[in-house]
């Protein structure tokens, strides 16, 4: 493990490419509908009852964390939130991503989740969340 010696946050690789400018919480979540709220609670909830996750704010989307990064929140809308979980392998077969796409240059491929309802993260769903936490 390494630790930034700025902000103090661990990663697992050193010297791990990060902002150590402190972001709240808060400033994403405000003028939010009271809907996108508990839909992003309910995500960070159903998380917690998986892992002793922690929330990064940064610059441009919410990060989600273990060691590492295992999903991240990229937009929060007026009746949504957009979750991206970046696996090592194209799961094709689903039902719930409505695109996938290849970092260029890498072996990474971002499956994108919108949520419109808590009843959204169902069963598959909750399975490729507890796989994005295995990667960490």
């Amino acid at each position: 493990m390494w630790t930034c010696p700025i902000c103090e946050r661990a990663f697992s690789n050193t010297n791990q490419v990060h902002s150590c400018r402190e972001r709240d919480l808060g400033d994403y979540l405000k003028g939010k509908s009271e809907h996108t709220v508990e839909l992003f609670d309910h995500l960070i909830n159903e998380y917690l009852q998986m892992a002793p996750i922690k929330v990064y704010p940064t610059k441009s989307m919410i990060a989600l964390g273990l060691k590492t990064n295992f999903a991240y929140v990229t937009q929060l809308g007026k009746n949504f939130i957009d979750v991206v979980f970046p696996f090592h392998e194209i799961y094709a077969d689903n039902l719930c991503f409505s695109k996938i796409k290849t970092v260029p240059g890498t072996n990474q491929h971002n499956h994108y989740f919108r949520m419109y309802l808590k009843e959204d993260l169902n069963e598959e769903v909750r399975g490729f969340m507890k796989m994005s936490l295995s990667l960490t």
